[in-house]
Order: structure tokens, then C-alpha cells, then sequence
């Protein structure tokens, strides 16, 4: 694995056995060997396999799969098969489901509403927030990733991305603009937040290379875009829109001709992935 610490992955799963697990510890003995297996209980898109692999084999059990991250799964399909010590695996059971069954979920959302949208504007990209689940973020976005969505910023050094509170504290969007541009490496593209059409214009003019339009309705959106063309700013600059996105209005914004759709919803409103584990 290289998206993840290793080592806090298993630090995750001895952080939910605590001392030991007193029920497995006092009901199955040390010698007992056992077989079993992950079942897709809904149709979706596979995602975690590598910390599946990665529980699985830290805790010497064998594994066998045919499955990878990515993968079209239905209900039924086995995931999984692994064996070893029965101890073992009823230990790292809930561990790798949860990571399974969240990631999943999240690959699954984002591919189905990437697909609604294509249908839509072909052109269009989805896009995930920096709303992730603390200590998740990079597999978080990693399974957006794997349900064909951008990831966005993995971290704050990736890009510069001017917010309304930088906006406040500065004193404007143009000096924003400007102060970031003198500071910032010419490696970085700066993205500034606005959340009206003056300010989307102002953001294009002094060299924004995105424009994110934040809680603004379609109809404003169409403004902003119109006015851009109007002044021949629309070619210098990515549009984004954010804010209020969820899979009931998305296709709203898809009919529009930005570049991006962004939204926190795919990863911290999914729905997890059903998948349970047997034991043969």
C-alpha cells in the first residue's frame, strides 16, 4: 500500500480489540482452524481491497480473491475467501467489513452519480470536498478515485484554494488574488471561493486560475458564465460549483457548462456498501 500508513491500519484494528477479545479469547480455542468468507448482499463497486489483503495477511491468515478495487460486484458474488486460525479471523472480522462496506459504498455512490451526470454533460468532472472522515481522508478519496470521480485536494499544500474566511481576513478578492500570486510558487494554481457575479468576475480578471461559484443557484451560475464569455474571460479559467450539491439537484448543475461539480455528499452522507462475512 502506498496512499496509507500500514501502520495505522493496524493500529486501527488492536485500537478495536483493545486488551483482547474476551468473547473469541473464551469461547474458541487457540488450535481451532477455520474458512470464510466476504458476500456482496447489493450490487456496487469494490473498494479497500488492499487493506482487506493487508489485515488479512498481517494476521497470517491465507487469502484467495479474484476481485480488485474497481470491480462490478452483485449481490451474492463472494469478495473473499480466507483461512487460519478461527481466533484470528473473528478478530479482524469487523474490521475489514467496516473498511470494506465504507469505501465501497463511497465507490459506489460516486460511479453511479458520475454516470447520471455523464449522461448529462460528457465533460463535466465530479469531485469530492475535503469533508472526509478524520484519519480516512486519503482512502476516502482514493475510493472516490476507483468510482471514477476527482479527488480534489488530497492535502492544503496541494493548491491554493482561497476561501471566504482568507477573503475576509485579507480584505478582498483581488488583493487575495494578487498577495497569493506573489508568494506562491508558479507551480501552484490558485482556486479562489466566490459567491457572486462581481466577485467571480474580479477572480477572473486578476488571474484566478479557478473560480469556484459557492451557493450560487443555476440561474446564477448561468450569469456568471454568460457575463464571462461576454468578456471574453470564460477560456482563462476553470469554473467550479460547490455548495448545497446532493444526488437530488446535481443533475441541475450538469446541464450547466462549468468543468467541475464538487461535493461533500459522496463522502460523508454514502450510504455503506451491505457485505457480510460467514463462516464456513
Amino acid at each position: 500500500m502506498t496512499i496509507f500508513s500500514d501502520n495505522r491500519i493496524i493500529e486501527n484494528v488492536y485500537d478495536d480489540i483493545g486488551f483482547e477479545d474476551i468473547t473469541t479469547n473464551s469461547l474458541v480455542s487457540d488450535e481451532k482452524w477455520a474458512q470464510a468468507e466476504i458476500i456482496a448482499k447489493e450490487d456496487g463497486i469494490l473498494a479497500g481491497m488492499d487493506v482487506a489483503h493487508y489485515i488479512i495477511d498481517n494476521f497470517g491468515l491465507n487469502i484467495s480473491s479474484s476481485f480488485l478495487d474497481g470491480d462490478s460486484i452483485s449481490k451474492g458474488d463472494v469478495i473473499l475467501e480466507f483461512e487460519g486460525r478461527a481466533r484470528d479471523i473473528l478478530v479482524v472480522e469487523r474490521s475489514i467489513l467496516n473498511y470494506l462496506m465504507h469505501l465501497s459504498g463511497i465507490a459506489t455512490c460516486v460511479y453511479d452519480t458520475c454516470q447520471r451526470v455523464k449522461e448529462v454533460n460528457p465533460n463535466v468532472r465530479v469531485a469530492c470536498t475535503r469533508k472526509t472522515t478524520p484519519g480516512l481522508q486519503k482512502l476516502e478519496k482514493k475510493a472516490v478515485e476507483i468510482g471514477g470521480g476527482d479527488t480534489h485536494r488530497f492535502k492544503l499544500d496541494d493548491c491554493v484554494l482561497i476561501k471566504d474566511n482568507h477573503i475576509q481576513v485579507v480584505g478582498g478578492v483581488i488583493d487575495a488574488i494578487e498577495i497569493a500570486k506573489s508568494k506562491v510558487s508558479f507551480t501552484k494554481k490558485i482556486e479562489i471561493e466566490v459567491e457572486d457575479l462581481d466577485n467571480a468576475v474580479r477572480a477572473a480578471m486578476f488571474g484566478a486560475d479557478i473560480v469556484m461559484l459557492d451557493n450560487m443557484t443555476p440561474p446564477q451560475i448561468e450569469e456568471v458564465l454568460t457575463t464571462l464569455k461576454e468578456r471574453r474571460l470564460r477560456d482563462d479559467v476553470l469554473i467550479e460549483v460547490s455548495g448545497g450539491i446532493n444526488p437530488e439537484n446535481i443533475l441541475d448543475y450538469a446541464k450547466l457548462e462549468v468543468d467541475v461539480i464538487s461535493s461533500g455528499f459522496i463522502t460523508n452522507s454514502t450510504k455503506s456498501l451491505d457485505l457480510s462475512l460467514n463462516i464456513l
